[in-house]
């Protein structure tokens, strides 16, 4: 298998939109769960379920990849698991490195989803000289003082960056300098980076927002329904008790 500096996937050259590749991913775990259950073939519109996309996004995305399946029949689930394994560059071995081996680094570095989908954590690196040498999901934790070295001896192209807000941007700096071109970024941070090196931010307490605004919202609709579903009390009709308008009293 070959390994992850001297290849890059080819989506940007054959000019598949970002949009497109960000659901690539969501097809392949689908179709990789119908694989494991022995599936042939599946139509577009039991893919784009199972991806939580409609069925036209679906075959759009899919033209991009010259794949257009067979009328009556669907798509090829392994050919279509291979493709997009390879448009994404998961047919090659990718080393990554983890950065900052706390609480999250730590779950991240335990997480058994990597190997399955073609990447391999290199190494594990932590600024706590305490760390080191502790190991973590059976890899040895390095110092950081090694990070350079450590990107060199393993051809690692890909970073995961976990580490305080405040220490990001140096380690994301250094990172870049030893050539690593692609950053997942876990701190609460926004890096800066130069061009030709891709970041994607992934913070939980955004999306936790994110959640808690839609749970407002739905409260504040269901507090508008009630409110609807109550009956209005009648007017008061400004007659007297004999249905009589009541004489103006004088000034």
């Amino acid at each position: 298998m070959a390994t992850g500096r001297t290849h890059r996937p080819a989506t940007r050259s054959r000019g598949i939109p970002e949009a497109t590749v960000a659901r690539l991913p969501l097809y392949l775990r689908a179709l990789t769960a119908l694989s494991e259950r022995s599936v042939p073939t599946v139509s577009s519109e039991e893919l784009a379920a199972a991806a939580g996309v409609n069925s036209a996004k679906l075959r759009k995305d899919f033209s991009y990849l010259g794949s257009y399946g067979t009328r009556g029949v669907g798509y090829d689930v392994e050919y279509l698991v291979y493709q997009i394994s390879r448009e994404l560059g998961l047919t090659q071995d990718w080393p990554v490195v983890i950065v900052g081996i706390g609480n999250l680094g730590a779950a991240l570095a335990n997480y058994g989803g990597f190997a399955s989908r073609g990447f391999r954590v290199a190494a594990l690196i932590d600024a706590d000289p305490a760390m080191a040498g502790k190991p973590v999901a059976g890899i040895p934790v390095q110092h950081t003082d090694e990070l350079e070295k450590i990107i060199d001896d393993n051809g690692v192209s890909i970073g995961v960056i976990a580490t305080p807000a405040g220490a990001a941007q140096q380690v994301c700096e250094r990172l870049v300098a030893a050539g690593v071109t692609s950053i997942l970024n876990f701190a609460p941070t926004v890096l800066s980076v130069p061009d030709g090196v891709d970041v994607r931010k992934v913070d939980l307490s955004i999306e936790l927002q994110i959640l808690a605004f839609h749970e407002q919202r739905k409260a504040g609709e269901e507090a508008a329904n009630e409110a609807a579903a109550v009956p209005l009390a009648p007017k008061e009709s400004g007659k007297g008790p004999d249905g009589d308008v009541p004489a103006v009293m004088p000034a």
